[in-house]
C-alpha cells in the first residue's frame, strides 16, 4: 500500500513491498535494516549500516504504515529462516533473545518455534535441539546447547494452547528424528550423522572428523560432493553448529557452500546467514569441498590426516 508522509526533509511517497520499502525515489531492502522503530508518531528505520530514516507527517495513516511495514518485515524474516513446515499457531506475545525483549509475533511450527522481533534478531528455535520447556506462569523458556535461552508468553487465551501444542510437538519431533537417524546407514571414515529437517528423512548428511577438520557428505540427491572444514574449537562446538545449521537451512543447502559473493547478491541468504549463528559459524570454517572422482577417497583420507 502507498502513504504519503514526509521522508529526506521533503513530502513523499511511501510504498511498502514484499521484500523491502520505497521510500519517495529510494528502495530499503529488509535485508538491508537492522529495526524499525515506532517513535512519537514517526518511523525510523535503522540500517546495518547505522544510518537511521525518518518517516514522519502520516496523520491517521500512521497506524496502519506501522501495522503493514512491521508485518511485512516479519514476513521477509520469517521467508529468510527457510521455513517449510506447516503453521500450526501465530500469535501476539512478549518475547525475550539473548540481545533483545519487546512483544511481537510469535509462531509454532511441527519442529520449531519462531520468534519474529522488529529487527535483523529474527529466531527459529528448532524443536529437536532445546532443552525441556519451563513454563512459569504464562512464560515459557527454551535454551539451545550453545548457551542461548528464549523466552515468549503472556498471549492472551492463546498461551495455554500454545504451550501445551509445544510440549506434544517437540516430543514427536525427538522421537521422529531419532527414528529417522536409526535407519541412516554409515560407514567408514564418517563417524557422525543428522538430517537437515525432520519432515524429509530421506535426505541427511555424514560428517568424518580428522585433528582439526570435518568433511561432511550430503545426501540429498543432487550431485555428490564432500564439504571440508577447519576449525579450532572443541569437536563437541563444532558438531552442535554443523547439526544446527544443516537443520537452519533445510533444503535451501547452497547457503552452507556458495561464495560470499554469491550471498551478498541474494538479499534473503543475506538475512539469513545474520539470523541464524550457526550458517555463519559454518560458513567461516569452510576449507572447500571435494568433487567425487576416481581420486575422492585418497583425497578425503589426506585431508583428514592433515
Amino acid at each position: 500500500m502507498k502513504y504519503r508522509g514526509r521522508v529526506f526533509g521533503s513530502d513523499a511517497e511511501l510504498s511498502i513491498e514484499r521484500e523491502g520499502v520505497r521510500l519517495a525515489s529510494r528502495y530499503v531492502d529488509f535485508a538491508d535494516v537492522a529495526r524499525l522503530i515506532p517513535l512519537n508518531h514517526r518511523l525510523f528505520v535503522e540500517l546495518v549500516t547505522g544510518e537511521k530514516i525518518e518517516i514522519s507527517m502520516l496523520g491517521f495513516s500512521f497506524d496502519g504504515c506501522w501495522e503493514e511495514l512491521s508485518a511485512s518485515f516479519a514476513s521477509r524474516s520469517e521467508a529468510s529462516l527457510f521455513i517449510e513446515e506447516e503453521l500450526l499457531m501465530r500469535c501476539s506475545g512478549e518475547f525475550e533473545l539473548p540481545a533483545e525483549r519487546g512483544r511481537g509475533a510469535v509462531a509454532l511450527y511441527p519442529d520449531a518455534v519462531v520468534i519474529l522481533p522488529d529487527s535483523l534478531r529474527a529466531v527459529r528455535i528448532p524443536l529437536c535441539f532445546s532443552s525441556e520447556p519451563e513454563t512459569n506462569g504464562y512464560i515459557a523458556r527454551l535454551s539451545l546447547p550453545d548457551g542461548r535461552r528464549y523466552s515468549f508468553g503472556r498471549m492472551g487465551y492463546d498461551t495455554m494452547p500454545f504451550f501445551e501444542r509445544m510440549l506434544k510437538n517437540r516430543a514427536a519431533t525427538i522421537r521422529a528424528r531419532a527414528a529417522a537417524l536409526e535407519k541412516v546407514p554409515i560407514l567408514p571414515p564418517f563417524t557422525d550423522k543428522g538430517l537437515f529437517r525432520t519432515e524429509r528423512p530421506e535426505q541427511y548428511w555424514l560428517a568424518a572428523f580428522g585433528r582439526g577438520v570435518c568433511a561432511v557428505e550430503l545426501f540429498v540427491g543432487e550431485d555428490a560432493a564432500t564439504y571440508l572444514y577447519r576449525f579450532e574449537e572443541p569437536r563437541e562446538v563444532f558438531l552442535y553448529n554443523l547439526e544446527a545449521a544443516m537443520e537452519a537451512v533445510g533444503t535451501h543447502r547452497e547457503i552452507i557452500f556458495i561464495p560470499d559473493e554469491k550471498i551478498a547478491q541474494n538479499p534473503l541468504y543475506r538475512m539469513a546467514v545474520e539470523r541464524c549463528p550457526a550458517v555463519g559459524f559454518l560458513r567461516s570454517r569452510s576449507a572447500g569441498r571435494l568433487i567425487h572422482s576416481a581420486d575422492h577417497s585418497e583425497k578425503l583420507r589426506a585431508f583428514l590426516e592433515c
